[in-house]
């Protein structure tokens, strides 16, 4: 037990004795490194009074550097300054100088003008001088004239003013007379010759148009194919082209039979398509008339524009120029529209030019002149009142707007241009072999244009001739006089105008005769 005693006692005497011999070299530890951290402060403080003093001599040389450049550059900006305020001042005193001499000039001038209008004025006094002497003379020789004419002077006046108009009348008759037989004599001659001119210029071939296409297979058997079991391959070529395939004993043909040439054309080359592929069948059918469908737009657009670019027309909406591709399988009496609207646009050209006028827009006027039969199918009018609106619609000047609304005469001309398309319209129609009529149609014109004179009162018969190019009218010579025929010829052929449409002019007769009858007995 003791010894456990002396064990504790010497374990707590040996720690007292270690945290007193720690204690005391912490304090000699502490110390150390407080004497150490005073050299370090002094040596920062030393370094940094150092580093002040440097940075300071450098501040103050950086200074005198940057005063030094800064009175140079100002010396050297006030220098410039000065030599500027030189030049300007001496500019100055020029323009003073030249100033002060300009003064001299006009100072000159304006005492010789001076002089001048006082110069003027009394020549002016003079005149009016002059004058009055001149009017008082006047005033007493028309006194002793009207004493010795015994007429005043409204009477002598009115005397002469008769006799001057009556010869004045005269002269005009007269010079009307031979202005008039001049036209007359010439008129006629020059416009033969311009419209031979025009002629001659543009000679095209012509061909005629018909409603049906014959398209060639390699042997009948394909007949049968096209045909297909029970016809739906005949059915759904029909319901997708809408035009009519007749299949007859024709060898190694087939005709495609449709009034829209468009849709024929499509018919035709879908029909060729298929053919050469051999795969026919209602869903081969649908896709290649679709495919071809698309391929003719494009056709379409690319003849329009070739056309505009070969006439050397430019600037027409995209619209106007698809259009103008339509017109390509379009026919009028068998005539080509296209061709005949390329052929009207030529001469159209051909004729302004020798009129002295612009023949871009005359050409242009031609081309359009027939642009509503791309579409009178589908809209309501006639063909010249839905080409204006659709000339008006897609930016034509009203120049060719009225050119084609007009070149049928529906509309009064508002230039010179209207008649000229007109008269090329009619040259293009009228060209032997430009257009076909069947048989039925032909009969029906001219039946047609007897049924409009026959309307007529006191008309006894009419008979229409040369090809429906003249109408000769027999009428009772009781109820109408010769004067009244005049009227009927004139009244006839407004009517033939305004009902029917034909190429070229139909010539109005009217015939009137007196018969004495007497029987011998």
């Amino acid at each position: 037990m003791n010894n456990y005693l002396i064990y504790i006692a010497v374990g707590i005497g040996t720690a007292v004795a270690g945290f007193l011999v720690g204690a005391l070299l912490n304090r000699r530890v502490s110390s150390s490194s407080l004497m150490n951290s005073k050299k370090l402060a002094q040596t920062i403080i030393g370094d940094a009074q150092k580093f002040a003093e440097n940075a300071k001599k450098e501040a103050e040389i950086e200074a005198k550097d940057s005063y030094f450049k800064m009175k140079m550059q100002f010396e050297q900006e006030t220098k410039e300054t000065r030599e500027i305020l030189k030049e300007l001042e001496q500019k100055l005193k020029t323009k003073e100088s030249n100033l002060n001499r300009k003064l001299e000039f006009l100072d000159k001038k304006e005492a010789s003008i001076s002089e001048v209008t006082k110069g003027l004025e009394h020549k002016q006094l003079v005149l009016e001088g002059r004058m009055e002497e001149s009017n008082r003379l006047i005033a007493e020789q028309n006194i002793q004239l009207e004493k010795i004419a015994g007429l005043s002077k409204e009477e002598a006046k009115s005397i002469l003013m008769k006799n001057l108009e009556g010869e004045a009348r005269m002269e005009a008759a007269k010079h009307v007379k031979e202005i008039r037989d001049e036209a007359e004599r010439t008129a006629q001659k020059e416009s033969k010759r311009i419209i031979t001119l025009a002629i001659q210029r543009y000679a095209a071939e012509h061909s005629v148009e018909t409603t049906v296409s014959v398209v060639d297979l390699p042997s009948d058997e394909m007949k049968g194919r096209i045909i297909g079991r029970e016809g739906r391959n005949i059915r759904a070529f029909e319901t997708a082209t809408g035009v009519d395939v007749v299949i007859d004993d024709t060898p190694e043909a087939v005709i495609l039979s449709s009034f829209d040439p468009i849709r024929r054309e499509v018919a035709r080359l879908s029909l060729q398509k298929l053919v050469q592929d051999g795969r026919i069948h209602p869903g081969r059918i649908e896709e290649v008339v679709e495919k071809t469908q698309q391929e003719m737009e494009t056709n379409i657009r690319e003849i329009g524009e070739q056309t505009s670019m070969d006439l050397n027309i430019h600037g027409i909406n995209p619209e106007l120029i698809k259009l103008l591709g339509r017109l390509r399988y379009r026919s009028s009496y068998g005539q080509n529209c296209l061709s005949h609207s390329i052929e009207v646009s030529y001469i159209s050209g051909i004729i302004a030019s020798e009129l002295k006028l612009d023949s871009l827009i005359a050409k242009r006027a031609g081309l359009l002149h027939d642009i509503g039969k791309a579409v009178t199918h589908e809209v309501d009018g006639t063909h010249t009142e839905i080409g204006g609106e659709l000339a008006r619609r897609y930016g034509e000047n009203e120049i060719i707007v009225n050119a084609i609304a007009a070149h049928h005469e529906d509309e009064e001309a508002i230039s010179l241009y209207t008649p000229i398309v007109g008269a090329a319209d009619a040259i293009s129609g009228a060209r032997p072999g430009a257009r076909r009529e069947t048989l039925e149609t032909y009969i029906k014109r001219l039946e047609k244009l007897e049924q409009v004179a026959d309307g007529f009162d006191g008309v006894t018969k009419a008979y229409a001739i040369q090809a429906g190019r003249e109408i000769r009218i027999m009428v009772n010579h009781k109820k109408i006089d010769d004067s009244q025929a005049s009227d009927l010829a004139y009244e006839i052929s407004r009517k033939v105008e305004k009902e029917l449409e034909y190429p070229g002019q139909i010539k109005v007769l009217v015939i009137r005769e007196t018969r004495a009858v007497e029987y011998a007995k």
